[in-house]
């Protein structure tokens, strides 16, 4: 029966066991046979006993709590990372708190309190945007090993982070389209200043150089991973005197914004243009056309990150975290609708 305060001497009592084996089947499960955890645990949920976490807090020295930085709460993209990170953590009870970038409270100086004042053991950064002062605030008040990054990083910050492998992402892209024929492929790009941007343009450029494909300046058009900068781009390629037949975008937001301007100008896809996206969000199989596009695991990427913090907050560990060498998760390409044979 649910008590109302049920104390841990209660749930002993109902699983007949001492209050020293239930305090280890909450902190350390696997130093227990199975009939007893399930037993205590049995107990736990008869009782409708609760975990005081501000008296582990004291006792453990760990809030049992982790922070994710998301650069953009509206975005589709995150929600199976996030997904990812929050079922591996649930397996640790451990809470997880989620922040975006956007809001005025996530600067460095606020995100070193949120450690400092034991509200959070460790925290995932899906942002790459965040500065050298705030980096450095982190080392200076000692807790930079508790950070790992998932999705995005920051160049040369020496931490841990895990990543799908986006230079291989696009050179996919590029060498579907020329399988299917095209040789003038055009880029839409992400903004200037992300990481995901450069790796993705990178890989395109390689294969592009690689595969012996002409380029022109035009075709590469700056964007921002969002409908809007696709609108843009589309509108620019329905100016153009030399238009390509084919556009790799740097996200799918770009490649939607991209077909339905396309569209509404008079060019069908795939018929008289070819798209192809990037990360593989749930809309890309429902658009019409049916987006081809690189498949990101993003939950992988969640469940990695989170295994990788639990790494790095695990006291009991002495594991040497690579911090200079990232974990890579494998992309896949996707063929849908929106790619085919050039017209000739």
């Amino acid at each position: 029966m649910v008590q109302k305060n049920a104390r841990i001497r209660d749930v002993a009592r109902a699983a007949g066991v001492s209050t020293a084996t239930v305090s280890r089947a909450l902190s350390n499960p696997n130093l227990l046979t199975e009939a007893t955890r399930e037993s205590v645990f049995a107990a736990i949920r008869s009782t409708g006993y609760r975990v005081n976490k501000a008296a582990r807090t004291l006792r453990t020295r760990q809030a049992g709590a982790v922070l994710v930085l998301v650069p953009n709460l509206g975005n589709p993209f995150f929600s199976k990372i996030l997904a990812g990170i929050s079922e591996r953590f649930g397996d640790e009870d451990t809470s997880v708190l989620i922040a975006d970038t956007k809001d005025h409270a996530t600067t460095g100086k606020f995100l070193v309190d949120y450690f400092l004042d034991s509200q959070i053991d460790g925290m995932i950064c899906l942002d790459g945007g965040l500065s050298e002062k705030e980096l450095h605030q982190f080392r200076e008040n000692g807790v930079a090993d508790k950070i790992v990054f998932a999705c995005e990083w920051v160049h040369n910050a020496q931490l841990p982070s895990v990543r799908s492998d986006n230079i291989q992402g696009a050179r996919l892209a590029v060498q579907h389209l020329y399988e299917l024929g095209h040789r003038k492929i055009a880029h839409v790009t992400g903004p200037s200043d992300n990481v995901l941007t450069h790796a993705r343009r990178e890989g395109m450029l390689e294969e592009r150089a690689r595969l012996g494909l002409p380029s022109r300046d035009e075709w590469i058009i700056r964007g921002d991973f969002s409908l809007e900068s696709g609108r843009l781009a589309a509108t620019r390629i329905l100016g153009m005197k030399h238009r390509p037949t084919a556009v790799f975008c740097a996200s799918d937001q770009v490649a939607f914004g991209l077909m339905s301007t396309l569209t509404a100008g008079g060019l069908r896809v795939p018929e008289d243009i070819s798209v192809v996206g990037f990360d593989d969000i749930e809309l890309s199989d429902f658009y019409v056309p049916s987006l081809t596009t690189i498949r990101q695991d993003r939950h992988a990427l969640g469940t990695k990150a989170a295994a990788l913090l639990l790494e790095c907050i695990d006291l009991n560990k002495n594991a040497e975290i690579a911090k200079d060498k990232p974990v890579f998760v494998d992309v896949e390409l996707v063929v849908r609708n929106s790619s085919a044979a050039p017209v000739a």
